[in-house]
């Protein structure tokens, strides 16, 4: 039997209306303030008729909604709701929030878990740092998959054609080829269980990230600590290390994964 491509598949069964309803929203997802819907037409390459009846449909269904004084439509959290609503996203964020929480009251810093999809990385929980103040990055946030310590961790542990095909996506989508060292550095992930990193964005910041494994030793997640040393906290890199490593694993078993844990 004969697999047809994506595109094959477009042509053959074509539906426009779903279609321009995507777009429209892959649009939006991409601008955080928003556009008018005159200006979702010349994106589009549409008529503003041609937008309306379907802005007005994500619009009625929650999908987007309008503000400002100019109607600039904008993605509204109901794309986030389904994903959270997604059974296994859904187990994995309910087993891993009261573990989290647990780690931020030890270690008084904030946690993360994030997955793959497809070359992004998507932050699905987050639990901030009990203290009054703190760096922490927030729920629903996408990452570059080259650029994120979180991304990396749950790409080591892929079998080769899913973290290929991860890999392929970026090179298409970013037009250009990926850091020389990345196999080296994916490597030595595997080796040590654990990433720990530099902030590609922020001046002080280390990424420290290890996997969640399910029962055949894939990441299906990766908890990450954005490690900011205060100076009225004695808490270091290596208890981080230590807690975090400890978390990852009660996790990975809380979901019937395994839990193989290598001293940071």
């Amino acid at each position: 039997m004969d697999v047809m491509t994506r595109t094959e598949v477009a042509t053959r069964y074509p539906t426009p209306a779903l279609e321009k309803g995507l777009d429209a929203l892959e649009l939006l997802a991409s601008e955080s303030e928003g556009l008018t819907k005159t200006e979702v037409a010349r994106r589009l390459g549409r008529t503003v008729s041609e937008v309306f009846r379907m802005l007005v449909c994500l619009e009625t269904r929650g999908y987007i909604a309008r503000s400002g004084n100019d109607d600039r439509y904008s993605l509204t959290l109901h794309l986030f709701k389904l994903a959270y609503q997604h059974p296994p996203i859904e187990r994995l964020t309910t087993e891993a929030l009261p573990i989290m929480r647990h780690v931020t009251r030890q270690i008084k810093q904030s946690c993360h878990l994030g997955v793959l999809d497809g070359d992004r990385v998507v932050i699905v929980a987050q639990v901030n740092s009990p203290l009054n103040s703190g760096f922490y990055v927030k729920a629903g946030g996408i990452g570059d998959l080259m650029r994120s310590t979180t991304g990396q961790v749950i790409l080591a542990y892929q079998p080769p054609e899913v973290s290929s095909r991860a890999i392929r996506l970026w090179c298409k989508h970013n037009g250009k080829r990926p850091p020389r060292d990345l196999g080296q550095h994916l490597t030595k992930i595997k080796q040590y269980g654990f990433d720990e990193r530099k902030s590609y964005e922020v001046e002080g910041v280390v990424n420290i990230s290890f996997p969640v494994l399910d029962d055949r030793s894939y990441a299906v997640a990766a908890l990450s600590v954005p490690f900011l040393q205060r100076i009225d906290h004695s808490t270091t890199r290596s208890a981080v290390k230590r807690v975090l490593a400890e978390a990852s694993c009660a996790l990975s078993e809380a979901i019937g994964g395994v839990a193989v844990q290598k001293s940071p």
